[in-house]
């Protein structure tokens, strides 16, 4: 929403002044480094409530850019403002999920408690109020962000209560609990956010010895751990499924002077939560498995990326890894080993789904905007700085130790061939238990949906939008790389359900979070999107859907990442599974010619203008 002018004025009036010492301090504390320009900014953010002119240029001068390369950086992330914010920021998750389960309701109720509409700013710059996308709280919708703090299941009631106490002077940390300072940094996520764990494997969610995986490590030589990682089966966890052991091989091959471990702490795909449970219940062993395949690899530098909408477990990480600092876990001489030194910093993202892409994840690390780069070459040969780099999710790195703790024999024996160990499935929607269920490879969707109480289902999205949506007539099919690939989502839809609102919700997800770069992905998904419109309105013809899989097929083979490569299959899923939803909305005439005239747009500004029905053209009194 376009922001008054005048507003906007009087908005900076009652902004904190903006010190240049200050600034100057804050670029200093990240040692006037511009691969550290995200963190820059996002300080300043945090501190200002917005990134003035007047930061651009000095934070210009001081990491040594030009100031539109600093305004790139700060207009590309969605956390990051050029315009004046609350004191207070209230975002909204603005997921299907979210909007099925009263988000509707929620949002009137901020709206009326705070007397400003959605995207404005309150005149005295209390607070601002905004819809965000998906903050990976499927399972306990609606949802929203309060600054860095996360509230869920909330209610119209809620919404009002939580109001007046921050209006009468209550941080947003008192509404987690007034002592909250108090509580240790376990304490207080949990105190936020449910882990909701239905059911616990054997591999990751199950009793996890400490640090037994890296000590094995330790004993072995690189290409033993690389043989055993490969031995195991072990395939990346976020969706592509590429062999991990065969990943850590080549960034181990590639001849360099320095190689990095990222974890991919970022993901952003609707309806995908599980790694958010493994940071908040096993984050020792997710650093156990980088610094493994640091060993691996000859790494000394780590970094974990975390998504923004995590911010509220960066005090839980940074904990662990202090913690592991001291305990000589990290750091020079991991466990005494002489020759193995290995630490890790968090680098914090600022809300840009585009991230989740490896190449992308790796240009917001050295502080430039999240925009993916053309491959080859890959990260395992030229990624992070130029220099050979393993960038694996979670859930991966999890595995890995776990792996060199029990044994590669131990971890292929479960699941099936071709998809070994076990997998996190984010299960949210119309069923009566949303949360993590890990299971071996191979489960039927059916068998999920009797444990999830998702028996009725009528439709069902596995791997989030980028994946497949199913009917009942495929839940006996298996959830294995093979069959129904995942990152882990299935999101479960109830006979009620409309399939062309959510995928039309998917479509603008994609419109809204396409890095802008290719043309094919940056307009072919407007177009798409466009034309779903008009078979909700009634207005397609037989034609329009050989469009929709021409262009579908035009934005995936041009498109340079995974965005624009899976951003159509929300329409071409549900075009191959629920025909009858499309034919039924195709309406030609008995002359040939497609009604492309919609007489209800065409005379709604008359109709509001006058303030009154048209009794001619109007749906519900008939033509």
């Amino acid at each position: 929403m376009a922001q008054d002018p005048a507003k906007a004025d009087a908005l900076i009036c009652e902004m904190p002044r903006i010190d240049n010492a200050d600034i100057v301090a804050v670029c200093a504390a990240y040692g006037d480094d511009h691969h550290r320009l995200l963190d820059i900014l996002r300080t300043l953010q945090n501190r200002y409530r917005w990134i003035s002119p007047q930061m651009l240029s000095v934070v210009a001068a001081q990491t040594g850019q030009t100031r539109v390369a600093v305004e790139g950086v700060a207009s590309f992330y969605s956390f990051l403002s050029l315009t004046p914010k609350g004191r207070i920021t209230i975002r909204l998750c603005d997921d299907i999920i979210d909007r099925f389960a009263g988000l509707k309701a929620v949002a009137a109720a901020f709206e009326a408690a705070l007397g400003i509409a959605m995207g404005e700013t309150s005149d005295d710059g209390a607070f601002s109020l905004e819809y965000t996308p998906c903050i990976g709280l499927c399972d306990q919708a609606p949802a929203a962000m309060i600054n860095d703090v996360v509230m869920t299941n909330l209610t119209a009631d809620r919404a009002h209560e939580i109001v007046a106490a921050l209006r009468s002077g209550q941080s947003p940390q008192d509404l987690i609990s007034p002592r909250f300072s108090a509580l240790t940094p376990y304490e207080q996520a949990s105190r936020m956010v449910e882990s909701n764990i239905r059911h616990a494997g054997s591999v990751l969610l199950g009793p996890v010895p400490d640090n037994a995986g890296l000590a094995a490590a330790l004993d072995m030589t690189p290409e033993g751990i690389i043989e055993a990682v490969e031995a195991s089966g072990l395939r990346g966890c976020g969706g592509a499924g590429f062999s991990a052991g065969k990943k850590w091989r080549l960034a181990g091959a590639t001849p360099a002077g320095r190689r990095y471990i990222i974890c991919d702490a970022d993901e952003g795909e609707p309806g995908t939560f599980k790694d958010r449970v493994l940071l908040t219940e096993r984050p020792h062993l997710l650093v156990e498995g980088m610094t493994i395949a640091a060993k691996a690899v000859g790494a000394s530098e780590g970094i974990i990326y975390l998504r923004g909408e995590y911010a509220y477990l960066e005090g839980l990480l940074a904990a662990v890894l202090e913690e592991r600092r001291i305990e000589g876990l990290l750091g020079r001489a991991v466990m005494g080993q002489e020759g193995f030194d290995f630490d890790i910093r968090i680098q914090m993202g600022a809300g840009a789904y585009v991230c989740g892409a490896e190449s992308a994840l790796i240009s917001s690390c050295e502080g430039r905007p999240g925009e993916p780069m053309t491959r080859p070459p890959f990260p395992v040969e030229k990624g992070y700085f130029g220099c050979p780099t393993v960038v694996n999710n979670v859930e991966t790195l999890c595995h890995a130790a776990r792996i060199l703790d029990r044994g590669a024999q131990w971890f292929f024996d479960m699941g099936q061939a071709g998809s070994h160990g076990t997998k996190l499935f984010s299960v949210s929607g119309d069923c009566l238990n949303p949360g993590v269920y890990e299971l071996p490879y191979g489960m039927t969707v059916h068998a999920l949906l009797e444990m999830a109480g998702g028996e009725d289902a009528a439709a069902v999205l596995v791997g989030g939008p980028s994946g497949t949506m199913i009917g009942r007539d495929s839940f006996e099919r298996r959830l294995s790389f093979d069959d129904l690939a995942t990152g882990g989502a299935v999101v479960i839809f109830g006979r009620e359900r409309n399939i062309l609102e959510i995928v039309d919700y998917y479509m603008s997800f994609f419109v809204d979070e396409s890095c802008g770069y290719c043309t094919p992905c940056r307009v072919g998904n407007v177009f798409l999107q466009q034309a779903i419109a008009k078979f909700r309105k009634g207005l397609a013809g037989p034609e329009d859907i050989d469009y929709l899989k021409d262009l579908s097929a035009t934005i995936m083979e041009t498109s340079r990442c995974g965005l624009g490569m899976t951003s159509p299959r929300p329409i071409l899923t549900t075009l191959e599974n629920f025909p009858l939803v499309y034919s039924a909305l195709v309406k030609p005439s008995e002359d040939r010619l497609r009604p492309t005239f919609d007489i209800q747009s065409a005379i709604d500004d008359a109709r509001k203008l006058a303030r009154r029905r048209s009794y001619i053209y109007d749906r519900d009194f008939g033509q």
